[in-house]
């Protein structure tokens, strides 16, 4: 299929106004984020079978035609592995009200999941299994925001909606004969939900993998420092790694230093970060210090430690290998061990859990339906644990 080129915003118009009529769209980006923690938008790409549009963001001053369609909720939206775009589309949005959060959207990947073909198979292995046709996937760490682009990047960029709309309709059809098609889009709805959600700069501290082994103080100045870092790396448009790696924030909190002589000889804390932001975290490192210990953390307790864990996660894991059974379900697409965590964290409620504002995967939607409320059951009626 012949693409058209949208490179002024009069012509982005008049596509938009055309792909409106469209009941599907087949929808990709290209983009850059390798020393960057915003990704830089290089292409976007959209088909309706008719039409395949390249859009150019670089030459367009509004995007918001194309931020339109994304939120109609009269066109269904179709992307592969949408984890990454979802995050070039909060990013480049121009429509404050809603964020781009797309409406009716599903994924192409997390519907081959619910077909048996794992949870992260590749666009290019998809398009194999139902063309036979293999891609090329040479331009697939291009610049995409350097021009002029060529045409072997054009037609790469092309492949990626083309095929797409092509193979959605079989993949519906697919998922409707064993009747997953609304575990599909509900489950493109957690991961919209999921990525859209505010992050909250001071729970941040609870994602480091050392946050357990450290005392309610040093949780505090951990806290203040994995704040002042992601406002940071937000401010300067730098990877958190770039500002501060997070051994080095670990090691501070542990050690607590007051001068930049004791920073220096702290093991684990990496020699750059001290020299180019030790007394911008020493003066975090006091301000953390002045906190009344009233208002410190609560120490974090791993779900590993906890009486019980080891059988009770053997349990619940033979009882969803049994579910998965029952209804010819990967026990991949009905809970991972991250997932199966989260619901036992949940269920002993460690860490002040259940009142948190975190979406339990398995007590939502077609899980709960499924299996959650009988898991639920389960766990309670072999509860040899402490609660």
């Amino acid at each position: 299929m012949q693409h058209q080129y949208i490179q002024d915003d009069q012509s982005l118009v008049s596509l938009c106004n055309e792909l409106s009529n469209a009941k599907v769209l087949a929808i990709d980006t290209e983009f850059v984020r390798t020393r960057t923690f915003y990704p830089k938008l290089g292409l976007l790409q959209v088909c309706n079978g008719k039409q395949l549009a390249l859009i150019d963001p670089i030459t367009i001053n509004d995007l918001s035609p194309f931020w339109h369609l994304l939120v109609d909720k009269n066109i269904t939206k179709v992307l592969h592995a949408c984890s990454e775009d979802l995050e070039v589309f909060i990013t480049a949005c121009s429509l404050p009200e809603s964020r781009c959060k797309p409406v009716n959207l599903i994924d192409s990947q997390i519907m081959m999941s619910f077909l048996g073909h794992g949870l992260s198979i590749g666009y290019a292995a998809m398009v194999q299994k139902f063309t036979g046709i293999e891609l090329d996937k040479s331009e697939s760490r291009t610049d995409w925001t350097k021009r002029p682009l060529t045409q072997r990047q054009l037609t790469y960029a092309s492949a990626d909606v083309e095929h797409l709309f092509t193979i959605y309709p079989q993949l519906v059809d697919a998922l409707e004969r064993v009747s997953r098609l609304d575990f599909a889009k509900e489950e493109t709805q957690l991961l919209i939900e999921r990525k859209y959600k505010e992050i909250d700069e001071n729970q941040l501290y609870k994602n480091s993998k050392m946050a357990w082994r450290l005392n309610s103080k040093q949780l505090n100045t951990l806290k203040y420092l994995t704040a002042w870092r992601f406002l940071q790396a937000k401010k300067r448009d730098l990877p958190l790694g770039f500002v501060v790696k997070e051994n080095t924030l670990a090691a501070l909190a542990q050690h607590q230093p007051q001068n930049m002589l004791v920073m220096k000889n702290i093991e684990g804390a990496e020699v750059l970060d001290i020299r180019h932001q030790g007394r911008a975290m020493l003066d975090v490192i006091l301000m953390a210090n002045d906190v009344d210990e009233n208002q410190y953390p609560e120490k974090i307790m791993r779900l590993d430690e906890y009486s019980g864990y080891k059988q009770i996660f053997k349990k619940v894991k033979d009882f969803i290998i049994d579910i998965s059974k029952e209804h010819d379900i990967t026990i991949e697409n009905l809970a991972s061990k991250k997932q199966i965590n989260q619901f036992l964290t949940w269920q002993f409620n460690l860490n002040d859990a259940q009142h948190s504002d975190d979406t339990v995967d398995i007590l939502t939607g077609w899980r709960l339906a499924l299996f959650g409320k009988k898991l639920q059951n389960f766990v309670d009626n072999n509860s040899n644990y402490p609660l």
